[in-house]
């Protein structure tokens, strides 16, 4: 199942929320705030990442600025424990489907679709090969 993680007064979060609700795609959200961040699931988070903490965490934070808190210079483990007590300078919403291994940060509305099954997404796209399909459905 795909997890959502939120934070109540996020305005993307709400976009994410109901384009999953639009499209039937069953979901589990997580409130960054009220919901506990356990250790695992952050370190699953920080594993799907490209660029490691700098697609999760948001520089622009108030705990990051005003702290001049270097991320840089934390272990793992001190990230970890870090967000957990700071869940806001998690960037949001953050999108996981460990079934797929894929992981989203950020509403995009082109890049959402990467959550849509295969089978649904296969059954959308035009035709192109010569056997797949009868001459009515080629495009």
């Amino acid at each position: 199942m795909i997890k959502i993680y939120v934070s109540p007064s996020c305005s993307s979060c709400r976009k994410v929320k109901k384009w999953f609700k639009d499209q039937n795609i069953p979901f589990e959200e997580k409130n960054i705030f009220t919901d506990e961040l356990k250790a695992e699931e952050l370190r699953n988070i920080l594993m799907k990442t490209d660029n490691g903490t700098e697609d999760i965490i948001s520089n622009k934070s108030k705990i990051i600025k005003e702290g001049n808190v270097d991320v840089e210079s934390m272990t793992v483990s001190e990230m970890i424990e870090f967000i957990r007590k700071n869940p806001s300078v998690l960037r949001r919403p953050i999108m996981v489907d460990d079934e797929h291994d894929r992981l989203q940060v950020g509403y995009n509305a082109d890049d959402i679709s990467i959550f849509i099954p295969r089978a649904r997404r296969e059954l959308t796209m035009p035709c192109f090969l010569d056997d797949c399909c009868d001459d009515d459905n080629k495009k």
